[in-house]
């Protein structure tokens, strides 16, 4: 299997813009900037590459879950998933600091250890996780 995004970039790092476009159409010429980047703080204005990985990740975790629960014949009613990325700057370049993932579940008839067992092999074993294992990646998960 295989998957792509392209970009296009015009322009200087700080006054240029370019836009992204996914194959399914999700993104189709999706405008992003360095002031959509950095200087949108509620990042209505336009996408980022922070904000997408955020959403795959996220995505990513709820599926590799909703299997790991299926799998042990506890299979959720709903994941609510969010990632965060947290940055730092130092000088002129930029990089994750750390990735939280909250997730409050509902799953019916799931003992408390038994879903945080779970919860983290998801975390540890989603493709997505994988890929970014060279940033700290931490949980917090609550079960309804």
């Amino acid at each position: 299997m295989r998957r792509t995004g392209s970009a296009i970039w015009q322009g200087s790092g700080l006054e240029g813009s370019g836009t992204l476009t996914t194959p399914s159409g999700v993104l189709n010429a999706q405008p992003y900037s360095t002031k959509l980047r950095f200087e949108n703080a509620d990042g209505r204005a336009g996408t980022n590459p922070e904000e997408l990985i955020a959403s795959a990740h996220a995505g990513c975790f709820a599926m590799a879950l909703s299997f790991q629960l299926t799998g042990a014949g506890h299979a959720p009613e709903k994941l609510d998933v969010t990632a965060t990325i947290t940055m730092k700057q130092t000088g002129n370049d930029w990089a994750f600091e750390s990735i939280t993932l909250k997730l409050d579940a509902t799953v019916p008839g799931i003992d408390e250890a038994k879903f945080h067992e779970l919860a983290n092999a998801a975390k540890a074993g989603c493709p997505v996780s994988k890929a970014l294992s060279a940033v700290p990646i931490t949980l917090e998960a609550k079960l309804h």
